[in-house]
């Protein structure tokens, strides 16, 4: 009896674990692994069933709360707990279960499971987010025709050199999206007639450019001075052109009449009049100079003749 109720226990023990072997073996098969790229969207549905009652997306990202979203068809209601509002239903949920998340993040990555139920049971299907940052280099000439070279990597940060070699240290500046975007300017004191040259060391990103920014400066010296030389010109033109005008106006003036004087009688008295009373008393000067001679050349006791 005793050896029986052990193989008893024993078989049922084998049952339970086949069991359990059985479900986590169907669960590990029924992931569906997918990636996004870093800032785009990305989609994932749900089990296709006819007559569901409700439909539940359940997120556990690796950083943060778990997110849920439900919707019951009955009520015609949805709930929402802990999710942003990049991460919502792609259209009505009574007719389009999938679930949508726009400018996916690095903190996105995790499992999401939609979990459907109608009278036939539960149906669940698993996703396992993957976010891909895409790695970006640049390499460009600045404002004062300096090469520059930018490299946005996953971290770690991404390793700069140039060749020829650069007197510069690079600077990392590190986003929340869980991206280093690195920086380096070229600077050397001679290039011996070469191209600087920028080279981008990273897991997910080796690659070389080159760039001459002298030539492209060059250009835009070149350019600024056209500009200058005919707003320049312009603007002479424009002052020639607005003194002739003027000028012409000037000219065409018509002179004003000459003044002719004007002399009144009154004018003529009163030049003759000192004149006149000059004469009277020179008259009367020499009439008594005469009258005293004549006195003295008369004998004693005659007197001149009136």
């Amino acid at each position: 009896m005793k050896a029986g109720a052990n193989m008893e226990i024993a078989g049922k023990a084998v049952c339970v674990f086949l069991l359990l072997a059985i479900i986590k073996l169907r669960r590990s098969e029924g992931i569906n692994r997918v990636s996004a790229n870093l800032g785009h969207n990305t989609v994932m549905t749900c089990p296709t069933r006819t007559n569901i009652s409700m439909v539940t997306w359940k997120i556990n990202p690796k950083t943060g709360h778990q997110c849920t979203l439900a919707y019951r068809i009955d009520k015609d209601s949805t709930g929402k707990t802990n999710c942003s509002d990049r991460i919502n239903w792609r259209s009505r949920p009574d007719w389009d279960q999938a679930l949508e998340i726009q400018q996916v993040g690095k903190a996105d990555e995790g499992n999401y499971t939609c979990e459907v139920v109608n009278a036939d049971g539960n149906f669940h299907r698993l996703y396992h987010l993957t976010v891909i940052v895409a790695p970006r280099m640049a390499l460009y000439c600045d404002d004062y025709g300096n090469p520059v070279c930018e490299a946005e990597t996953e971290k770690s940060a991404a390793e700069i050199s140039w060749v020829p070699e650069s007197n510069s240290t690079p600077r990392a500046d590190s986003h929340d999206n869980g991206t280093v975007t690195v920086v380096s300017w070229f600077a050397a004191r001679s290039t011996n007639g070469k191209n600087p040259t920028c080279i981008v060391s990273h897991a997910t990103l080796n690659e070389t450019k080159s760039i001459n920014c002298s030539s492209s400066y060059r250009d835009l010296i070149l350019c600024i001075a056209i500009i200058l030389s005919f707003l320049i010109i312009i603007t002479f033109m424009a002052v020639i052109y607005y003194l002739k005008l003027h000028g012409c106006r000037f000219c065409h003036r018509s002179k004003p009449p000459d003044i002719i004087p004007t002399y009144s009688s009154q004018d003529d008295t009163v030049e003759v009049e000192p004149y006149t009373t000059y004469v009277q008393k020179e008259n009367v000067i020499y009439n008594s100079v005469s009258d005293l001679t004549l006195r003295q050349n008369l004998p004693q006791g005659q007197s001149p003749a009136t």
